[in-house]
């Protein structure tokens, strides 16, 4: 005995749904080609690792907001989840600084400063 069923109905997709994903994954391309932009073009240091990590947080925003449906829930919902999650990243960042002075302490490496370069003219 054979059973059919006839009432799957095939729907079409919908066509400002896939212009909204390429419209973000093109957006997050064009962040991305900013980040190389940066790090081809400036020097390495503090400034480019705060733009760096700045543009990473933007485009997880956009991969956990479009991607992952959060930014479509209830406000509620979107700051159950965003909340926790920045207090674990603070802790992650408390307990690596912390551990880290630890094994720096435990090893006797001691931070010298850089001793500053002073230009002294001399007119003899």
């Amino acid at each position: 005995m054979e059973q059919t069923t006839t009432n799957v109905v095939v729907q079409p997709a919908q066509k400002s749904v896939i212009r909204g994903i390429w419209k973000i994954a093109l957006f997050m391309a064009l962040i991305t080609a900013v980040e190389y932009l940066f790090a081809f073009l400036m020097d390495a240091g503090t400034l480019r690792s705060i733009i760096f990590i700045g543009l990473t947080i933007w485009k997880a925003f956009f991969i956990v907001s479009e991607f992952m449906h959060l930014g479509h829930e209830v406000k509620g919902l979107m700051y159950s989840v965003v909340l926790p999650m920045i207090f674990i990243v603070w802790l992650i960042v408390a307990l690596v600084n912390l551990e880290g002075a630890a094994v720096k302490d435990a090893r006797g490496i001691v931070d010298v400063d850089q001793p500053s370069t002073e230009h002294v003219e001399s007119d003899h």
